[in-house]
């Protein structure tokens, strides 16, 4: 991802969230979490999200954790499922509503500035979705590049994505396949 790209596109937004931990932290600062928030589309672009705090963050990341446990665990480690569950019904995602433009497309925006339970439940629910969708589940992969922990769902056409981004751990992999085989010949 390069510097400023607020987000990676897992495919659904609980792995999304997954992706703020890799390569470095993207949602340590409230600034940073509210940018995510937009990128990820939680949120139309446009709300405000001036009241962000660290609060916000500590929720995010501690749901980070717990999504990441569960989706990489073959069991469900109760502490983990029993946060999901808690945060999931905590609040009601935020709710949207379609606003008429003079001589424009319909707008969609929140009827209400967003909470943190609210988006969190959000991401929770999504979650639960995945976790008990034995179909979605199986897509989930982890990047088969050197080093990446990136989790993603592979919608590829005969299920055989291998990486994050093609364009990035798939071009290492490439070069480093070919320098392989260029120091093989040599030899």
């Amino acid at each position: 991802m390069a510097p400023g790209t607020p987000r990676f596109d897992a495919g659904r937004s609980c792995l999304d969230l997954l992706a703020t931990a890799h390569p470095e932290e993207r949602i340590g600062t409230a600034a940073e979490l509210a940018v995510w928030v937009v990128g990820a589309g939680l949120v139309p672009q446009g709300t405000p999200l001036g009241h962000v705090d660290g609060r916000w963050v500590a929720g995010f990341l501690e749901l980070r954790w717990c999504i990441g446990r569960l989706v990489r665990a073959s069991r469900a480690p109760a502490d983990s499922l029993d946060r999901i569950n808690r945060t999931a019904r905590a609040a009601a995602p935020p709710a949207v509503r379609a606003v008429a433009q003079r001589d424009g497309p319909l707008l969609r925006e929140l009827a209400e500035v967003p909470t943190a339970a609210a988006l969190l439940s959000l991401l929770a629910r999504d979650a639960i979705d995945l976790l008990t969708d034995p179909l979605a589940r199986a897509a989930v992969r982890e990047c088969a590049g050197e080093g990446c922990p990136l989790l993603y769902l592979d919608t590829s056409r005969g299920r055989r994505r291998r990486w994050c981004s093609s364009e990035a751990c798939g071009n290492r992999e490439r070069v480093a396949r070919h320098r392989r085989r260029v120091a093989l010949a040599r030899s």
